[in-house]
């Protein structure tokens, strides 16, 4: 189920370490080392699977195999479940109190960040993101989702009193329950931590629904969870396909789903969730506009907007891929994108030089080629790039692609590619770029740049989406994160996603005379 477009981001020998690795497992054709795994992560223990199945993990830059991990199975969903509702019901984590939840998530954190480089490399190695920034996209900010958690968890208010219109209140806020979450294989541990962490911290006990993309990495955080002290029951952690995602999120067992991918999918989890009545938080695709008004520094906007615009090689449901450009300085912005995307350095995503890598599998190489091809067929420009490089001569690469004179009635300007295709729109006046940049089906982001900050602002609040930048790109983990329209359902990050995994109770005080 969330295996579609988007699901929708060390040293490499230690890749092997842990209790469900094999060992002397060889090496694979990409020079990461193979690893296989033979067992699931089911309820805080590494056991074997209930079934025979499993996962070949295929590098997207040489297309070998790196990796092999056990298939969960509906046999293996149950055990998970069961163990996450035994777990929660008992107490064991719900009733302990604040103080040592956040003991022993602080523990995750820390080991979390202590192994940043290595989860960073095993992730682009499954994924093709620059592993020279995949430190930063993929594990430190994701240690920075786990510590901010700590933060909003550390001050929530689990418990006040009011005065009620019948007499005193006292109101509550308790865990939700069994969490199903249900992560991609763009960001893998970003989307994991953004469920796990505020859900754990409240109390819930949790199942992790990992895309068959992307598991190694998956087993890194089993080994850090299990260090770090969680009690029995409490996480598990199983590789998946889509078939077991929807058994998962339908299991009366689950309280709550969380889920990351695309709108398709998100819409088929809300269905599946609804026969249960089981709350579900959707953060869903984009299309966001990043509008260059025309008194911005464009040596700014360009640096700016460049690496978000590319980021994770267009596989990002945040990226910024509709620029909207005044007319009356289009040439030259238009220049400008063109020159810095042919500049870009197309590589093996494990190279400390390359800026884009490869998509994760052939599936997204061909829907970009088949969205560039379209674009052409539409009437837009091609820019910049256009089609496969030449070098390297294996691998699942697309040129980072600029489309001029886009109108945003096409096709390319209105769906998610998941790819490196940028769309550069004219605009005649500030009126015409504000509607073009909210005429979309999706509200997940967006940026503007300008010399005036304060109007940059005042442009902000006209957009309907739900995260949006004034100069700058950047999601404050702090802050409500997710979207509007078809870009999802309810908040990630600060309070408001720390709320998403709490119920609400209200308790009746007797009057005081």
């Amino acid at each position: 189920m969330a295996d579609d477009q988007k699901t929708s981001t060390e040293q490499a020998g230690s890749a092997q370490a842990g209790p469900a690795a094999a060992e002397g497992t060889g090496e694979a054709a990409s020079g990461f080392p193979f690893v296989e795994h033979h067992q699931l992560y089911i309820g805080g223990s590494f056991t074997d699977p209930a079934g025979d199945g499993t996962i070949e993990v295929v590098s997207p830059h040489t297309e070998q195999p790196i990796g092999r991990v056990p298939h969960a199975s509906r046999e293996d969903v149950d055990r998970a479940v069961r163990a996450a509702r035994e777990s929660f019901d008992s107490g064991v984590w719900s009733g302990r109190p604040l103080a040592e939840r956040i003991e022993t998530v602080t523990r995750i954190k820390d080991a979390f960040a202590a192994r940043s480089e290595e989860i960073a490399k095993v992730i682009s190695a499954q994924n093709g993101t620059p592993y020279t920034t995949g430190v930063m996209v993929q594990s430190l900010a994701a240690m920075m989702v786990w510590d901010a958690a700590l933060k909003v968890a550390a001050d929530y208010p689990h418990e006040e009193r009011r005065a009620g219109a019948l007499g005193p209140l006292l109101v509550r806020r308790e865990p939700v329950g069994v969490v199903a979450a249900v992560v991609p294989w763009n960001v893998p541990q970003f989307t994991a931590a953004a469920k796990l962490a505020p859900a754990l911290l409240a109390g819930c006990s949790a199942v992790l629904k990992v895309s068959p993309e992307t598991p190694l990495d998956a087993y890194l955080l089993a080994e850090i969870a299990d260090e770090a002290g969680l009690p029995p029951g409490v996480l598990s952690i199983l590789p998946a396909d889509r078939e077991v995602s929807e058994y998962l999120v339908g299991h009366p067992g689950v309280d709550k789903v969380s889920f990351t991918g695309s709108v398709a999918a998100g819409k088929r989890v809300m269905e599946v969730a609804s026969r249960n009545l089981t709350r579900v938080t959707l953060e869903l695709g984009g299309k966001s506009a990043a509008v260059i008004l025309p008194d911005a520094d464009l040596d700014a906007a360009v640096a700016g907007i460049t690496p978000f615009a590319w980021m994770i090689n267009g596989q990002a449901c945040v990226a910024q891929t509709r620029i909207l450009a005044p007319r009356s300085r289009y040439d030259e912005i238009a220049e400008r994108f063109a020159a810095t995307a042919d500049a870009l350095t197309v590589g093996d995503p494990l190279d400390p030089a390359t800026e884009l890598g490869p998509l994760v599998a052939e599936r997204q190489q061909k829907r970009s080629l088949d969205y560039i091809a379209l674009g052409r067929k539409e009437g837009a420009k091609v820019l910049a790039g256009g089609g496969r490089p030449e070098d390297p001569p294996t691998g699942w690469y697309v040129q980072p692609t600029l489309f001029g004179e886009v109108d945003n009635s096409m096709r390319i300007a209105r769906e998610e590619i998941f790819g490196p295709v940028i769309c550069l729109l004219p605009y005649e006046d500030e009126e015409q770029a504000a509607r073009i940049a909210d005429d979309s089906d999706y509200g997940l982001s967006g940026s503007v740049w300008t010399a005036d900050t304060d109007h940059g602002v005042e442009f902000a609040r006209r957009i309907r989406t739900g995260t949006y930048s004034v100069n700058t790109f950047s999601l404050d983990m702090l802050g409500p994160f997710g979207g509007y329209k078809n870009s999802g359902i309810g908040r990630e990050f600060g309070p408001e996603g720390y709320a998403e995994y709490l119920e609400h109770k209200m308790i009746h005080l007797p009057a005081q005379g």
